[in-house]
C-alpha cells in the first residue's frame, strides 16, 4: 500500500492555510437579504398579541414573519435517517415559547442595521409562565413543557409528553441481585455532566436562493445535507425534489450541525420573497440556541469481589432534551452501551433510563454522542472502587477489560472482532512511567500530584442504519472523480477516502479528483455523524473501486482483443504478460470516452449490521496548587485501537483535538442558567475552553487491531477520543487530593474549598 497507513497532506490543506474562500460564508453573494431572528427573553411564555407594524416600514426590511405567516407542521431538526427516532415537537414559529432565545419573528432585510432596527421596533405582548428549569424534577411537574396534542413521533420512544417525558427504555441481562450479594464491596455514586458547547469555530451559517426553475437552493455548513433536505421538505410544507443542499467546507461541526439549526430562517424568508437570503448566527446564539451535550446525571451502582473481579453494574441515567427533543432518544442508548461494555467480566448489568423536557436550551448531538456522559460516570466508579480495593486502576481494569472474542452483551449481542485494548493499556503504562508516577503524592514544590486512567470505546456508524454511496468514474485522460455524500468537516474524509481509492487503483492520489456534496449531484449519504465516514464510506469506496479496476482491466482486455483472464492491470496501463501488448490508462480514458464505447462509471452503496467499536486508554498527570486549587495538567497520553490507521497525521489530530474537549468538559466548561431560565454563560467571556495554554503535551500512540468487516481493517476514530479525559482527569484529582468529586467540570475553587475543610495529611 502507498497511502493507506501513511501520512499523507489533506487534499484541501493548502487551500484552508492560504485563506481561499471555501466557506459558506464566503459564498453569499451581494444583494442577498440578513436575516435576523427576534428572540423570547423569557424561558416559558405564551405570546399573547405581536405587531410588526412599525418594524415593516423600517426602510430596505422586504418581510417580517410570525408565527401566522409560516407553516404549522410539526418536525424535528434532529439530522437522522428516516423515520427519525427524535420526536416532532417542534414549530418553525410557535405561539408557545418553550426556553429563552426561543424564535418569535424573523426578519429579512437589506441591511444588517435595518434588521436591527426593525427587531426593536416588534412589540411582543407575553404571557410569562412559571419554568421548569430543574430537569431532576421534570417528571409529572404540574409544569408541561410539550402540552400540545399534535405531538407526534414516527417510531415508538415510550414518549409521554404530558408527563414530559420524552423517551424512557432499559435492558438488562444477568441477575443482579444475585451479582451484588456475591460482591465483597458495592459502591453507589451519583455524577452529574452539564450541557457543553460545541464551540467550533464557523458559527451556523446559511444562505438560500430560488434557481432558474424556482427550486429552492441552500447551501449550508451542515455535516447532514441529505437529511437537511428532508427536515426543510417537513417544515416548508414542500417536495422534496424542490429542495437542493450544497455543502460547501465546514469551519467545525462536532455534532452541532447534525441538528438543522440555522437553515429553515433563511430558506423561508427566500419562499416568502423570492430573493435570496442569508443568516450568520452570532456567537451569543450559537451559545443559547445551538444544538449542545444533552446534560446528564447518573447513578452507578457497581460491584465487585475482594480481588477486584467486577460482577455487576446498575446504571441509571436522567438526560435533559431541554424545550425539544432532537436526538434525545438516541444518544441516551450511548450511555450505557459504551460504558457497561468495556467490561467483558461482568455476570449481570442493567441500564434504564429517563429523557426529559425542560425550559432550557434544547440540547442535540456532540462528539461522543452519550458515551461521553456513560463512560466518565463508569469510569470513575470503577477508578473509586479499585482505591476502594487497594488496587491499582490500571490492573483492575487488565482484569475485567473486554477482549477480542468476547460477545458484548450491553453491545447489541455484537462480537469483539477486533480489540488491542490489553496492548494500550499496557503503551500506556510505559508512555505514562505509571507505576513511578502512581506513587508520588506531593512534588518538591508542595504542589499536590496524581495520575489518572480510563478506557473508552465509540462505535463505526449506526448498524444497520448508515449508509453510504460513492460513485467512481474514469475520465478521459486516465484520471478519476470520486463522488461522496459524506461531509468532510475538517476531518480530512475527502483525504481519507482518496487514499483507499488510490491504493485499490495503484495510482498516484493526485489523480483522484474528490466532489463535495450536493443533494443534486452527490450519492446519498447518510452524513458525516456516529463516526461512521471511515468505515461506512469507506466500505463503498473499497467496492466501487475494486468494481471499477475490474472494469478497467474488462475494457483495457477488450481493447487489445483478449479476454480479461489473460490480461493484467497495474494502474497505469493494462497489458498482456509475455507479450508486448498494451494500452495505457490515458488511452483507455479517452476511448471510453468516446460513443464507440461504454463510459466506465461505477456506482456502489455499503452498510454493516455491526458497528464494531474502536478503543483507547487515556492517562492523565496532574500538578494541583493546594493554596488556590489550580489544576495544571502536565501530561496526557493516548493510545487508541482504531483498527488499521488510514492516515496517521489525521488520525493523530482527530486525537489531540478530541483530547482538548475532553479537557474542557473536566475542567472549564459549565453552562448554568439563572432562576428565569437564561443562560449566563452565553459568550467566550462567561463560557471558557481550554486554550492552548491549558493543553499540555498530548502524546499519542496507536495499537492497531484488523477489523475484517472494515476497508483495509480500519474503525473509527473522530467520537472515541473525546472520552477518557473527563473520567482520567477526575481519577488524578483524586489521587492527589484525596476529594472526590462527581460534577464537571472540576473547578479550582471547589479544589481549594474541598482542601481547607479536608487537607491533605503530611506525608512522612
Amino acid at each position: 500500500m502507498n497511502y493507506v497507513n501513511s501520512a499523507v497532506r489533506k487534499k484541501d490543506a493548502i487551500s484552508l492555510v492560504s485563506g481561499k474562500p471555501v466557506y459558506t460564508g464566503d459564498m453569499i453573494p451581494q444583494n442577498t437579504l440578513v436575516v435576523k431572528i427576534l428572540r423570547s427573553p423569557h424561558a416559558h411564555a405564551m405570546i399573547e398579541d405581536i405587531d410588526v407594524s412599525r418594524a415593516l416600514l423600517v426602510p430596505g426590511v422586504a418581510c417580517v414573519l410570525t408565527y401566522k405567516d409560516v407553516p404549522s407542521s410539526r418536525y424535528t431538526t434532529a439530522g437522522q435517517t428516516y423515520p427519525e427516532f427524535s420526536p416532532y415537537d417542534k414549530l418553525i414559529l410557535d405561539p408557545h415559547i418553550r426556553c429563552a432565545g426561543d424564535p418569535v419573528a424573523i426578519i429579512g432585510a437589506e441591511t444588517l442595521e435595518a434588521a436591527q432596527k426593525a427587531m426593536k421596533l416588534i412589540k411582543v405582548t407575553y404571557k410569562i409562565l412559571p419554568a421548569l428549569i430543574d430537569y431532576t424534577n421534570a417528571i409529572d411537574n404540574p409544569i408541561i413543557v410539550h402540552p400540545e396534542d399534535d405531538f407526534k413521533t414516527l417510531i415508538p420512544i415510550n414518549a409521554e409528553p404530558k408527563r414530559n417525558i420524552c423517551s424512557k427504555g432499559d435492558f438488562s441481562f444477568g441477575d443482579l441481585d444475585a451479582e451484588f450479594a456475591a460482591c465483597d464491596v458495592v459502591l453507589e455514586r451519583t455524577y452529574n455532566t452539564k450541557a457543553n458547547n460545541q464551540t467550533m469555530m464557523e458559527p451556523f451559517t446559511t444562505f438560500t436562493y430560488l434557481d432558474a426553475f424556482g427550486r429552492l437552493t441552500v447551501v449550508s455548513s451542515t455535516q447532514v445535507p441529505f437529511h437537511v433536505r428532508r427536515i426543510l421538505a417537513n417544515a416548508l410544507e414542500i417536495s422534496k425534489s424542490s429542495i437542493r443542499v450544497i455543502k460547501p467546507r465546514i469551519g467545525g461541526g462536532f455534532g452541532a450541525k447534525q441538528s438543522a439549526v440555522s437553515e429553515v430562517f433563511p430558506a423561508i424568508v427566500t419562499m416568502r420573497t423570492g430573493r435570496p437570503a442569508a443568516i450568520t448566527f452570532t456567537r451569543e446564539e450559537c451559545m443559547t440556541n445551538g444544538s449542545p451535550r444533552h446534560q446528564m446525571q447518573m447513578k452507578v451502582k457497581i460491584g465487585a469481589t475482594r480481588d477486584g473481579d467486577i460482577r455487576a453494574i446498575d446504571l441509571y441515567a436522567i438526560s435533559n432534551a431541554g424545550a425539544y427533543g432532537e436526538h434525545a432518544p438516541t444518544t441516551i442508548g450511548l450511555v450505557g452501551h459504551k460504558s457497561l461494555s468495556l467490561y467483558g467480566s461482568l455476570r449481570a448489568a442493567r441500564f434504564s433510563y429517563d429523557v426529559v423536557y425542560s425550559n432550557t436550551m434544547g440540547a442535540g448531538a456532540y462528539r461522543g454522542y452519550g458515551a461521553t456522559q456513560g463512560i466518565y460516570a463508569v469510569e470513575s466508579a470503577v477508578s473509586e472502587l479499585a482505591d476502594t480495593l487497594g488496587i491499582d486502576p490500571t490492573v483492575i481494569r487488565e482484569k475485567n477489560m473486554v477482549r477480542e472474542g468476547q460477545i458484548m452483551k450491553a453491545y447489541y449481542n455484537e462480537p469483539c472482532n477486533s480489540c488491542a485494548l490489553d496492548r494500550c493499556m499496557k503503551t500506556a503504562k510505559e508512555m505514562m512511567d505509571w507505576d513511578n508516577k502512581a506513587a508520588v503524592r506531593t512534588l518538591p514544590n508542595g504542589h499536590l500530584h496524581g495520575v489518572g486512567v480510563a478506557l473508552a470505546m465509540q462505535g463505526s456508524g449506526i448498524s444497520h442504519v448508515d449508509i453510504a454511496a460513492v460513485e467512481l468514474r474514469l475520465n478521459d485522460d486516465g484520471f478519476y472523480t470520486l463522488l461522496v455524500g459524506c461531509t468532510d468537516m475538517g476531518t480530512g474524509c475527502d483525504t481519507i477516502l482518496a487514499q483507499m481509492a488510490a491504493d485499490i487503483l495503484d495510482c498516484d492520489i493526485a489523480n483522484i479528483a474528490v466532489q463535495g456534496v450536493d443533494t443534486d449531484q452527490s450519492p446519498y449519504d447518510t452524513g458525516s455523524y456516529a463516526s461512521a465516514t471511515t468505515y461506512v464510506t469507506g466500505g463503498a469506496v473499497v467496492k466501487t473501486a475494486e468494481k471499477l479496476r475490474a472494469q478497467i482491466l474488462e475494457a483495457g482486455a477488450d481493447i487489445l482483443g483478449v479476454s480479461a483472464e489473460e490480461a493484467e492491470f497495474d494502474g497505469k496501463q493494462v497489458l498482456v504478460p509475455g507479450s508486448d501488448k498494451s494500452i495505457s490508462l490515458r488511452e483507455i480514458g479517452y476511448i471510453t470516452c468516446n460513443g464507440s464505447r461504454q463510459l466506465l462509471s461505477v456506482h456502489e452503496s455499503h452498510s454493516s449490521p455491526i458497528s464494531p467499536p474502536p478503543f483507547m486508554v487515556g492517562m492523565a498527570e496532574v500538578d494541583i496548587d493546594p493554596q488556590t486549587g489550580k489544576v495544571n495538567l502536565m501530561d496526557y497520553v493516548a493510545v487508541v485501537d482504531c483498527g488499521t490507521v488510514i492516515n496517521k497525521n489525521l488520525a493523530r489530530v482527530q486525537t489531540e483535538g478530541g483530547i482538548a474537549q475532553g479537557i474542557g468538559m473536566a475542567l472549564y466548561e459549565d453552562i448554568q442558567y439563572n432562576e428565569d431560565g437564561k443562560m449566563i454563560n452565553n459568550s467566550f467571556l462567561q463560557y471558557k475552553i481550554p486554550t492552548r495554554l491549558e493543553i499540555p503535551n498530548i502524546r499519542v500512540a496507536f495499537e492497531s487491531s484488523y477489523e475484517p468487516t472494515g476497508p483495509f481493517g480500519a474503525k473509527s476514530i473522530g467520537e472515541l477520543v473525546i472520552n477518557t479525559p473527563s473520567p482520567a482527569i477526575a481519577s488524578a484529582i483524586r489521587h492527589a487530593t484525596g476529594l472526590t468529586f462527581t460534577t464537571l467540570p472540576i473547578t479550582a475553587e471547589q479544589i481549594a474549598m474541598g482542601l481547607l475543610k479536608n487537607p491533605v495529611p503530611e506525608e512522612k
